[in-house]
């Protein structure tokens, strides 16, 4: 993609993150569902292009030496985000086979008492050629890192215990998991876990498609070195030929622009745990069936935990439209609330996400002990309906569109993010915090203040760039909603197994609400090659579209991102009372295939490479952006339409 398709890209920049991937794909910060200016945007990358010199010689190695992608991984087996990130490479390696191998390196932290011994035990099973079993044994158990659980553990894989120990005590080992360290500091990959993807960095546990996408990009570099002539056991090698051996030192580095920030309410009716006088308040935006969220609820935890009356965390309603029982939990949780029993049951709901039906909800509150009348009561009034919109309403006011969003005194935060990236914001608060009270500052005014204070201190939106051409955008044959002789037509490109296209829907939808009559949408099919089920749900929305019901399928397929198997898809459409011979035949037949890989060569010649990528009257917006920049286009179409909306015209 050209660098001026970059419309309102900067507005994501301001946030704070920038998202999605054109030409090879989609990718996100950690963990957010339907968000904040997303840009789907080939130049901008969270993942920096530089290539570091990465030795993989002498460290524990999984897969052919052929493998076209190297995967060194920088661990610390006491991390619960290594943990977790374990998993996504477990994925990574079925999902690739024989074009990826993975390298461990060890980074035990300091703060991690069995991180170290830890490692230890596992190159000490590695000695004995079970290096990996005890590798998985211990990540699923890193909770139970003590010296008996260890030695359990060596037992449980047939390992010969008075070697293995011998060999943990080895100073060999121990100098072994030194040098891993001193590498991992030289590239600058200070924290847990940190990849490097054939020498590019990615830090963090990270969704499996931000993986994907530099894996995909690697590989496509790979496959060209491999057509030059070069070796497939040679490849890694020619690429670590141009790496550099170190990480530019922090004082060199370009420093991080402020966060933006936004004035935030602390409503008297919103849970909250933590005093009203903390130095740091945390206001969060959450949905109760976000996947996201429950992955922030540790997140959240740890900083409770570390941080005890220094930080209040509030909690805030955002259930997303494609969340079929995020509301109803919302207004659950709140009828909890009431009883004084809020956290009680936000447990539950995150532990439970895919059990949210109301039968689902009485059981959670007869177990925290609720008193089950008012309880039901609450539920059948819609008593906290009210409460969850105004929530909903806030938070698209300042940006939380998506959830999670976390506002830090006010400071932008979006997605499941590490604790690692709260921290510094976190001690960067207490710090100011600290010098307002003792410039004498009330504690109770405290909030107010360090809230405003980095309102005004907020870099303010730098100029946006020079917009692209307009382009003109037939909708053709297109699945259209809205009226025929609409003033403003937008025509979005779009994957279903995107999750950037997933976060515009909710925003479409309110350009619907807003701008009824004056706006028709038309959906063109963009799906990605690495997502391996997006064609098909592209396919079965269109022979749903034969049957009079492509927007219902689309609703399915965007509600049901993560189940878009051939099963899966036959299941939505006898869901949707289709002709299910009809729907077969036109799936087993390829019967829209033409139309699909001519939607994509449309998109492709328009820039729209990557997705979501929308023309509104054939100007180009890129990426899931706020409704706000919609808005502000739409409101200019109308305006050279000659279409007054009714607020101006009164």
């Amino acid at each position: 993609m050209k660098p001026n398709v970059i419309v309102a890209l900067l507005v994501g920049l301001v946030l704070g993150f920038v998202g999605g991937r054109a030409a090879s794909g989609s990718k996100t910060t950690p963990g957010n569902t339907p968000s904040v200016a997303q840009a789907a945007n080939k130049p901008a990358r969270a993942v920096d292009p530089t290539i570091f010199k990465v030795p993989v010689d002498g460290a524990p190695s999984k897969g052919s030496v052929n493998a076209l992608v190297t995967l060194v991984e920088f661990s610390d087996y006491e991390c619960p985000f290594c943990s977790r990130a374990d998993k996504t490479v477990e994925q990574l390696q079925k999902d690739y086979g024989s074009k990826l191998r993975v390298v461990m390196r060890q980074n035990p932290l300091s703060f991690h008492p069995h991180a170290r011994p830890a490692a230890l035990a596992a190159l000490a099973a590695g000695e004995q050629g079970k290096y990996w079993d005890m590798h998985s044994l211990l990540f699923a158990n890193n909770k139970k890192l003590d010296g008996e659980s260890l030695e359990g553990y060596a037992k449980q894989i047939g390992l010969d215990v008075a070697k293995w120990k011998a060999d943990m005590a080895d100073s060999r080992l121990g100098a072994s998991i030194d040098k891993d360290q001193a590498l991992a500091q030289q590239l600058g990959a200070s924290g847990t876990p940190a990849f490097f993807i054939n020498g590019r960095f990615l830090s963090g546990a990270q969704p499996i498609d931000n993986f994907k996408a530099l894996i995909d990009e690697e590989l496509a570099k790979a496959e060209g070195l491999v057509k030059s002539g070069v070796a497939p056991s040679q490849v890694y090698a020619r690429i670590m030929e141009k790496g550099v051996e170190r990480a530019p030192a922090r004082a060199q580095q370009q420093a991080e622009p402020p966060a933006a920030a936004k004035k935030v309410d602390v409503p008297a009716d919103s849970p909250a745990v933590g005093p009203a006088t903390a130095k740091v308040t945390i206001v969060e935006w959450s949905d109760f069936e976000c996947p996201f969220c429950s992955r922030a609820v540790p997140t959240i935890n740890k900083i409770k935990e570390t941080y005890g009356k220094d930080v209040r965390v509030v909690f805030r309603h955002q259930p997303l439209p494609m969340h079929s029982h995020a509301k109803l939990a919302a207004q659950a949780s709140m009828a909890a609330h009431e009883q004084g029993k809020f956290w009680e049951m936000h447990d539950k709901l995150f532990a439970n996400q895919r059990a949210l039906e109301r039968g689902d909800l009485e059981k959670y509150a007869q177990e925290i002990g609720l008193d089950m009348n008012k309880f039901k009561a609450a539920l059948d009034s819609n008593k906290f309906s009210a409460k969850v919109d105004a929530d909903a309403a806030a938070g698209m006011a300042v940006g939380a569109n998506g959830t999670p969003a976390f506002f830090i005194n006010g400071r932008f935060l979006s997605g499941a993010q590490p604790f690692e990236a709260f921290k510094p914001l976190i001690d960067q608060e207490i710090a100011k915090a600290d010098k307002a009270l003792a410039a004498g500052t009330k504690a109770e005014d405290l909030y107010a203040k360090l809230n405003l204070d980095n309102v005004n201190a907020a870099p303010a939106a730098p100029a946006a760039p020079a917009e692209p051409a307009v382009q003109k955008v037939e909708v053709g044959n297109a699945p259209v909603r809205g009226p025929k002789n609409a003033p403003v037509t937008i025509v979005a490109w779009s994957d279903f197994e995107c999750p950037f296209c997933s976060r515009a829907v909710p925003t479409l939808e309110q350009v619907e609400k807003e701008y009824k009559g004056k706006v028709k949408i038309a959906f063109k099919h963009q799906p990605l090659s690495f997502h391996q089920n997006a064609k098909a749900a592209a396919q079965a929305s269109m022979a749903a579209h034969e049957q009079g019901k492509f927007w219902e399928m689309h609703d399915k397929l965007f509600a049901n991102q993560r189940a878009l198997d051939r099963a899966s898809l036959d299941k939505y459409a006898q869901e949707l009372k289709l002709d299910m011979n009809k729907f077969k035949t036109a799936m087993d037949s390829g019967k829209f295939d033409k139309q699909i890989e001519a939607d994509m060569a449309d998109g492709a010649s328009k820039g729209a490479n990557g997705t979501p990528t929308f023309f509104i009257n054939g100007r180009t917006l890129v990426g899931a952006q706020p409704y706000d920049v919609f808005k502000k286009v739409i409101d200019e179409e109308l305006k050279k339409a000659g279409v007054v909306m009714a607020a101006e015209a009164k």
